[in-house]
């Protein structure tokens, strides 16, 4: 995983990691369990041993442990990276020639991840006061690029100008939350009605026309 991920998600105590930078070494075992993590949890699913993922990635069990002490920390360290790309992603098309098009393929980006990663979203759902605290930042940025994403869409007409950045955000989340635990429900069909609420609508024909 090519990003250095946001420290606020990999150790026991998230606010004492942001606070002190890992060493050299130990952030290169960290981003190896990480992208160790990612690949086996593809392969065998969120019930993977961690022992599994600590041979992936080269390490010892117990520098996994310190690094996340419980599976459940190790899942919000994904999410928490992978936000942190999405943010990026949203960045690298800000200047992108078709800004509808860059929006609304954006939040198709952002389904398409979030339904590969729906068994991270489940377990990490109803997590801790630690986690909320250090997904805050990230989301934030997250929301920043995507207005400018929203903007642009907005100045060429192609999306309702009362959207906000934080619904664009809440709604694309809610549809990524909504997939992960609704089995039948393709979440490319439910993203397909979220778009369809965010582009402006034609005046309503006078009743009785045509």
């Amino acid at each position: 995983m090519g990003r250095t991920a946001p420290a606020a998600g990999g150790c026991a105590d998230p606010g004492t990691a942001a606070a002190r930078p890992l060493r050299a070494d130990a952030q290169r075992n960290r981003d190896r369990i990480l992208a160790a993590a990612e690949s086996v949890f593809a392969e065998e699913g969120i019930e993977a041993p961690v022992d599994l993922i600590a041979d992936k990635a080269g390490v010892g069990v117990g520098t996994l442990y310190r690094h996340f002490p419980t599976k459940e920390r190790l899942c919000e360290a994904i999410l928490l990276e992978r936000l942190d790309a999405l943010t990026e992603d949203a960045r690298a098309l800000a200047d992108a020639p078709d800004p509808a098009g860059a929006f609304f393929d954006f939040l198709s980006h952002v389904v398409e991840q979030g339904t590969a990663k729906r068994d991270l979203l489940v377990a990490v759902t109803g997590a801790g006061v630690e986690f909320e605290q250090a997904v805050a930042p990230v989301k934030e940025a997250l929301r920043e690029a995507v207005g400018v994403l929203l903007a642009r869409a907005q100045a060429v007409g192609a999306v309702r100008p009362d959207v906000t950045a934080a619904v664009v955000v809440s709604m694309v989340g809610a549809t990524c939350q909504a997939a992960a635990h609704t089995a039948g429900a393709p979440a490319c069909d439910m993203l397909a009605i979220v778009c369809d609420g965010l582009r402006p609508q034609a005046p309503a024909a006078p009743a009785g026309s045509g």
